[in-house]
């Protein structure tokens, strides 16, 4: 169904522009996705969806009108607003016109940590940058990573900035956040998962030699203080080598790297591999 709304004041506009803050996204359990193909592959996940904005601008882009016919064909409440409105909404500086306001779906420890098989999860410990923890959940849906836990104090899952570097991917993979490290620890162990914490550190051993092939969760720390010493204490600790100049790499980049050789290890051990 399609409305138009020419009002700054409207209680719709008012809700989309109070979840730039993340007290409103907790508040009321929603959060916005930005841009076309954002918007395309939120509307293709299942998550439900509050309502969506558009500007007639908006409409000279085939792939936006598509989406918004789509949109209109399942029912879901789609309105029209000049750009100045649209703005005021919006969280980015060069707006593409059409936003979503969507229902946050949150997974626990328990479906995480709980999951059949050998699962490879990737815990986030602290991570603030929200490119970094959204790129990090882009390359665990790329490697085919089960699951993303971030920890206390880590980077809001769905501030805009986090949802936009996750590419979509945030709708791909269970993600749990705000796990409490104790917590995690316990159902770990009892779970029967090896832990591994990418560490600077001289009792460390290359990435590449530890196994990955069982139930494996590998953490990643803060960008400036690394990984909190209780979880050091439970976990291998790996890293990885240093060939140039640089003394490390950038968390995301680091993450990518290990994850890949994760992966790599199960899929060569695995009887289909290809």
């Amino acid at each position: 169904m399609r409305e138009r709304i020419d009002s700054a004041s409207n209680r719709k506009i008012k809700l989309a522009a109070s979840l730039r803050q993340k007290k409103y996204r907790e508040k009321e359990g929603l959060f916005l996705a930005e841009g076309v193909r954002l918007c395309e592959m939120a509307a293709h996940s299942g998550w439900g969806i509050l309502f969506g904005l558009y500007t007639e601008a908006a409409l000279a882009d085939e792939r936006a009108r598509i989406l918004l016919e789509e949109l209109e064909g399942r029912g879901c409440r789609i309105h029209a607003v000049p750009e100045g409105i649209f703005a005021k909404a919006s969280a980015t500086d060069s707006p593409q016109g059409v936003l979503l306001v969507l229902e946050q779906k949150k997974s626990t420890l328990e479906e995480c940590l709980g999951k059949s098989g050998q699962p490879l999860l990737m815990v986030l410990d602290g991570i603030q940058d929200p490119g970094n923890a959204g790129t990090m959940i882009r390359t665990a849906d790329a490697a085919g990573v089960d699951g993303v836990i971030f920890l206390e104090g880590s980077a809001d899952v769905f501030a805009d900035k986090t949802v936009r570097a996750t590419m979509g991917s945030l709708f791909h993979l269970p993600v749990c956040t705000d796990a409490k490290p104790a917590e995690f620890l316990e159902l770990a162990g009892s779970r029967g998962f090896h832990l591994y914490a990418a560490a600077l550190d001289e009792t460390a051993m290359a990435y590449h030699m530890a196994d990955f092939s069982g139930k494996a969760a590998v953490i990643f720390g803060n960008e400036a203080k690394g990984i909190g010493e209780r979880l050091l204490g439970a976990a291998k600790k790996i890293y990885i080598p240093m060939f140039g100049r640089a003394e490390s790499l950038n968390v995301s980049a680091a993450a990518a790297v290990v994850v890949y050789e994760a992966v790599r290890q199960r899929r060569l051990a695995s009887p289909n591999f290809r």
